[in-house]
């Protein structure tokens, strides 16, 4: 909105072009969505698109509109199908494959160098290999949306000295997000170390007692560590969000 006003302004956009960009807010029906324009102004991101349960013609569609608009857009959770559908429709996206995340560039500017990065840092920590689907899904959703982020990945329990042997960067970090499945026991471990928040996302990686997840759900809402909050099973996107949110609110202090 304020890129638009700018331009009027600035006299790179007439009136009438800049009352046609404006037809869409604040929602536009599509008869099988109702895509949100006006969510960028309300809460300064754009519209994510969730693809579980959409068609690919459902996900392209809702991303050309968001496209239209200027925004960035984020596709989450993509499977294949979708990211060729995707791809083919937006030759400039990137398919983040190891996040199930695809991203088309804003039309307002391609060039990645020309972002804008926060100060303070969003540190990513996997317990296992395995969780590193959702944690990186938390680690680009954050990117995205502006934050700097350090990966620290495979530094679980059963393994406590090597995590450890990176104390200096849980320490540097604004926001901390712990991914972690089995006993989800690496969430109070890192919150019992630093001053910074963390943010828990237990995964359904575990053997059947793990109940999918439940049992490090569980182990992470009742962790004696103060500054821990806890995003629901898999959900690497709240993590992220929720840890940029937190970056965006000032730098680390030291």
């Amino acid at each position: 909105m304020q890129r638009l006003l700018e331009r009027v302004r600035d006299g790179d956009a007439s009136v009438e072009s800049a009352l046609e960009a404006l037809r869409g807010l604040p929602y536009e029906n599509l008869g099988f969505a109702r895509v949100d324009h006006h969510r960028a102004l309300r809460t300064g991101v754009p519209e994510v698109i969730f693809c579980p349960g959409k068609t690919p013609s459902q996900i392209v569609a809702i991303a050309e509109r968001l496209a239209v608009s200027g925004s960035r857009v984020m596709a989450t959770r993509v499977s294949s199908e979708d990211a060729r559908e995707l791809l083919d429709r937006f030759p400039e996206a990137v398919h983040h494959e190891a996040a199930r995340i695809v991203v088309v560039p804003s039309s307002e500017s391609t060039n990645e160098a020309n972002r804008t990065r926060l100060a303070g840092t969003v540190l990513v920590v996997s317990a296992g290999t395995s969780d590193i689907p959702v944690a990186e899904e938390a680690a680009v959703v954050a990117e995205e949306l502006g934050s700097r982020v350090d990966r620290l990945y495979d530094v679980g329990v059963a393994g406590l000295h090597r995590l450890l042997d990176q104390q200096e960067r849980l320490f540097a970090a604004s926001a901390i997000v712990v991914v972690a499945g089995m006993e989800g026991a690496l969430a109070s471990v890192v919150g019992g170390l630093v001053r910074r928040p963390v943010v828990a996302v237990p995964t359904s990686v575990g053997y059947g007692a793990s109940f999918h997840g439940l049992a490090a759900l569980l182990a992470m809402l009742n962790s004696c560590a103060a500054g821990v909050a806890v995003m629901n099973i898999d959900n690497g996107f709240g993590g992220g969000y929720f840890a940029h949110m937190v970056n965006a609110a000032g730098p680390a202090d030291g």
